[in-house]
């Protein structure tokens, strides 16, 4: 579990990268997790943004993902969603 301080810090850094996932009209499904939890372990702190026709609420879409990818959610903010998982190998990011 993150602290407040820790969020904050992953905000910061979250707040430059652009969404590389998108959660459409099917919403959130086995492969999507899998790409996700991939990119997760090379990059730690991933963006995804939630597509107008997504049937899905937000939340539960930012909740079945962090679930599914073993990921913290870091934010919802707006129709996005910030991620991050600690690198087993790529370790990049070092928390407060």
């Amino acid at each position: 579990m993150l602290t407040g301080k820790q969020k904050r810090f992953l905000r910061a850094k979250a707040h430059h990268l652009n969404p590389i996932f998108q959660v459409g009209k099917g919403g959130v499904n086995e492969n999507m997790i899998k790409q996700i939890s991939e990119a997760l372990e090379v990059r730690e702190l991933l963006k995804i943004s939630i597509l107008q026709n997504c049937e899905e609420d937000r939340t539960e879409v930012a909740e079945n993902l962090a679930s599914g990818t073993k990921a913290e959610l870091v934010q919802v903010i707006g129709n996005t969603i910030v991620l991050y998982k600690e690198s087993k190998e790529n370790k990049q990011l070092v928390l407060p």
